[in-house]
């Protein structure tokens, strides 16, 4: 392909319409719907994104054996805490993973926060996986969360099965990065604004032997952070819930 190809493609692109279908579930790769052109799915969703801190670091600490297995054993674990909740893997970018959960209820809002407190503590703690993981080096990581409206779009060679991938985009994305970057030991977990205002008391606030802490205490610290040029509030915490 010459640059003419290239210009002749891009104008198409650019000059063309886009069509967005909407969906009531997370597209993957195979779905059929997904097609190449300036075609999208749109889509509600809880956002959860969770990078590792320190990979490079990792890199020039260990041998390439040992950064493969750690790298196995925390995605291993970030796999199973959230089959359960029901939670979509759609992106593994180096030491990155971007995960779904449809629609954006208090419910589902609920199950996004509870999955990533199991992640927490099943990274983070003696009682979960750091101590194996301490062998090494313990790590360090950051989980963002968001919810909203997402547009989806395959790109790629339409023959080549290894040039094909899903862009997603739209704001939750985007911030629940952001809000991921933010975060780390030992406020590992950080919510927008918005799924704060969404969450139960439960998610909330203290306990002490099953029952509220009164005056009420927050598990939540607030963060001014910037996104698009604007102060955004965001809550961080070191709260997790233990894994059976």
């Amino acid at each position: 392909m010459g640059k003419q190809d290239i210009i002749i493609k891009v104008k198409e692109i650019i000059d063309g319409g886009f069509d967005v279908t909407e969906i009531s579930y997370v597209p993957e790769i195979k779905d059929p719907a997904l097609t190449f052109g300036n075609k999208g799915l749109s889509f509600n969703a809880v956002v959860l994104y969770i990078d590792m801190r320190g990979s490079t670091s990792l890199l020039n600490t260990h041998n390439k054996k040992t950064v493969a297995k750690m790298h196995m054993t925390y995605f291993h674990t970030i796999i199973k805490v959230i089959k359960p909740y029901g939670g979509e893997i759609r992106s593994f970018n180096g030491d990155s993973v971007l995960l779904f959960f449809y629609g954006s209820t208090r419910d589902i809002i609920a199950k996004a926060v509870s999955c990533a407190m199991k992640i927490k503590y099943m990274l983070s703690t003696e009682d979960g996986i750091a101590g194996y993981l301490k062998k090494y080096s313990s790590i360090d990581f950051g989980i963002g969360i968001d919810y909203g409206d997402i547009v989806c779009t395959k790109i790629g060679e339409h023959r080549n099965s290894n040039n094909q991938d899903i862009i997603w985009i739209g704001n939750p994305v985007n911030r629940a990065t952001v809000i991921s970057d933010k975060c780390h030991h030992p406020e590992h977990l950080g919510i927008s604004f918005n799924t704060h205002e969404m969450l139960s008391d439960n998610l909330k606030y203290k306990k002490k032997l099953g029952t509220y802490v009164e005056p009420r205490e927050s598990i939540w610290s607030p963060l001014i952070f910037k996104y698009n040029n604007e102060n955004h509030l965001l809550y961080r915490t070191n709260y997790y819930i233990v894994v059976d």
